[in-house]
């Protein structure tokens, strides 16, 4: 099963694609949708009080140790 490995950030330091354990780059979005199809192993999706969901990992607080790659 794949993890995530690494980050692409934007500007203005938010996360807008993933690195996989396969190699894959994906966005934020796919990436919450595998998650929630139990594709991505160690993340979580997270709804907050507005509806909006995020992901998270399940062992750390947020992505912020994840390197970012390219």
């Amino acid at each position: 099963m794949e993890t995530i490995e690494g980050v692409h950030r934007n500007h203005f330091g938010g996360i807008i694609s993933f690195v996989t354990s396969d190699g894959r780059i994906i966005s934020y979005r796919k990436a919450l949708l595998e998650a929630e199809n139990g594709c991505i192993q160690g993340v979580q999706s997270i709804e907050d009080s507005d509806g909006n969901l995020s992901l998270s990992p399940e062992t750390d607080q947020s992505f912020d140790h994840y390197p970012n790659l390219f």
